[in-house]
């Protein structure tokens, strides 16, 4: 990867179907046959707790090739408290470009302007192979636990990264994703006929039926 041949900015709404046409190639047939996430994209950029400005697209030679998006949510504290928190994603880079390092760099730079905004945590569900390099951990780490996930459950794939050190010390509770994350198969359906036809494959190492 070069640092000269990218340009990271913010999504403008002329970017909106490209963006999600992106986003359908890079999760396409990843965690199950076809993919919902340029639905769940879609639909995020109208929920009350979507952050516009933190809400990327990178370029290379005048097309897309990467986007990230944060939404806010809560963790509920044990105590009571009700602590303000990010999610992120979906976060995806161009199917030919994967693995080169742009992801990372997408990634860093959406973390590194969070940060300037002083939001004090990011939780999301991802693998820790690939986030650690950017410094998450187990949100078990930090007394975190995955909402309506059982005790015993395996909570590796639930992580998190501190934006302001500290921010979570004294704090155990309950994560919750944001309702729009949430999406009904007929509507993704309906909404994936607009685009150019895709067979859908169950693949190996899938997660999802």
């Amino acid at each position: 990867m070069n640092k000269n041949d990218y340009t990271i900015r913010l999504e403008e709404k002329n970017d909106y179907r490209a963006v999600e046409n992106l986003v359908r190639e890079s999760f396409w047939n990843v965690y199950k046959p076809g993919c919902s996430e340029h639905y769940v994209i879609h639909v995020l950029r109208d929920d009350p707790a979507f952050i516009q400005e933190l809400d990327f697209v990178m370029e290379q030679d005048g097309s897309l090739i990467g986007q990230n998006m944060f939404m806010k949510t809560i963790i509920e504290a044990d105590d009571g408290r009700v602590i303000d928190v990010l999610t992120m994603g979906p976060i995806g880079i161009t199917p030919e470009l994967k693995r080169q390092g742009y992801g990372k760099t997408l990634l860093d730079y959406s973390l590194e302007k969070a940060t300037e905004m002083r939001f004090g945590a990011v939780l999301f569900e991802g693998n820790i192979g690939f986030y650690g390099k950017s410094g998450f951990d187990y949100a078990s780490k930090f007394g975190i636990r995955y909402h309506d996930l059982p005790a015993d459950a395996d909570a590796s794939f639930f992580l998190c990264k501190e934006l302001i050190p500290g921010y979570l010390d004294g704090i155990t509770g309950v994560y919750q994703t944001p309702q729009g994350y949430y999406v009904n198969d007929e509507d993704v359906e309906k909404f994936d006929k607009d685009f150019p036809p895709k067979e859908k494959l169950k693949l190996p190492g899938q997660i999802f039926g």
